[in-house]
């Protein structure tokens, strides 16, 4: 048993002041520091200096580990181009990105406060570097495939992988699938992967509506993709459209990423079906995608997180930074309350959407904290300056273990 005491606590909706945290591998109770000393008089204490901050760990609900070697290889404002760029420079991606690469990546992660990750993992290269992770890590085995004659083969593949990612037993690890996009896996394909996910209760995941091209080779068989799909694939229609693959997820409950170009129609059945929203505000920059509107998703009560996406679209896996492009991004939306719910898309939020017994500072949770030091005391725009403001992370727990700091 430990016993910290911070300055202030991070809760959802309140800071609080003046109390403990007693936690093992869960927060077994929140109190004033001597209730605590006394009802656990063998715990290890930590008293924190002025003006710390106990919070949450950030959850980064989406990241592309396998592709962490990219820094300048990729060519960055238009979707197509990016597309194109990555398939050209894709053996030198994969190749050049081995388990030192990938370790670096997801040491990075946990220096700026991400103790959980959801790892898309398209080949399976980074299971063990997401097996020795001191994170939780919602190990998302990703199926891709869009030509019926390919579908056996490609399904054993995916089968393989998903089977090596259950035989990783230890804490916080948990399989998981990833549907790649509408565009991208036959509906023959996706009917068989869901009746795993349903069968065996996993969480999944899939791209949806990222770019104009899918709009439109979903809507029409036209557009930005039909000399990709022709020329590369020879694929002359689209495999499905928008409304049966997601029909497909329907009592699912999928995390749905991007989402930049979806109608209205489609965000009412994400909506009814109570899919989450992951929003990557920098990738969608980068790939000339526009701004997802969160004021569409909260008039349907979708809930929305926001993620780095993989370095393949991004400079860094920094959910701080993450939060603060989004802050700029939309500019329509009041200040506060978009920092607020930034702060709560990467804690309680998506926790909830991964189905995670953390995200928050709560009796009974998962004892995954960060310890901030702030410069002085917080006022009421603390969620603001969070965001702007790189406040040194002098201590991260993760399921009540200690994994960085003194």
């Amino acid at each position: 048993m430990q016993i910290i005491s911070p300055n202030y606590i991070l809760t959802p909706n309140t800071l609080l002041t003046d109390l403990a945290v007693a936690f093992d591998k869960t927060i077994q109770k929140i109190a004033p520091l001597e209730e605590l000393q006394k009802e656990y008089p063998d715990a290890e204490v930590a008293v924190l200096e002025k003006n710390s901050l106990l919070m949450p760990g950030l959850i980064n609900a989406h990241v592309h580990i396998e592709f962490s070697a990219n820094k300048t290889n990729l060519s960055y404002g238009d979707f197509m181009n990016w597309l194109y760029s990555v398939i050209e420079n894709r053996e030198e991606l994969i190749g050049g990105c081995d388990a030192t690469c990938m370790s670096k990546a997801i040491d990075a992660m946990l220096e700026s406060g991400i103790t959980t990750f959801g790892a898309i993992s398209s080949h399976g290269m980074d299971l063990q570097a997401c097996a020795k992770a001191v994170q939780n890590v919602v190990f998302f085995n990703e199926l891709i495939g869009s030509q019926a004659t390919m579908a056996d083969a490609l399904f054993g593949d995916f089968l393989s992988r998903l089977d090596a990612s259950k035989s990783v037993a230890r804490e916080g690890f948990h399989p998981a699938v990833a549907i790649h996009s509408p565009y991208s896996v036959h509906p023959i394909l996706i009917k068989k992967a869901l009746g795993i996910v349903k069968n065996e209760k996993l969480k999944l995941s899939a791209h949806f509506m990222e770019s104009e091209a899918e709009r439109n080779w979903l809507d029409s068989s036209d557009g930005d993709f039909k000399d990709f799909f022709e020329n590369l694939l020879k694929q002359n229609s689209a495999v499905s459209d928008s409304k049966e693959f997601l029909e497909h997820f329907n009592g699912s409950n999928a995390l749905l990423t991007h989402v930049v170009k979806a109608n209205e129609e489609e965000l009412k059945t994400i909506a009814s079906n109570k899919h989450t929203v992951i929003h990557c505000p920098i990738s969608n920059r980068l790939l000339g995608n526009g701004a997802l509107d969160l004021n569409a998703l909260d008039k349907q009560n979708i809930n929305w997180i926001c993620a780095t996406d993989g370095l393949s679209s991004n400079y860094s896996l920094d959910l701080f930074e993450e939060m603060k492009c989004a802050l700029f991004m939309h500019s329509e939306m009041p200040l506060l309350e978009l920092a607020k719910k930034l702060i709560n898309s990467v804690t309680i939020n998506a926790a909830s959407a991964l189905n995670l017994n953390t995200g928050e500072i709560a009796e009974g949770k998962n004892a995954d904290m960060l310890v901030l030091d702030l410069d002085k005391e917080p006022t009421d725009e603390l969620a603001i300056h969070l965001i702007l403001h790189r406040y040194n992370i002098s201590k991260v727990y993760i399921n009540g273990k200690q994994e960085k700091g003194n």
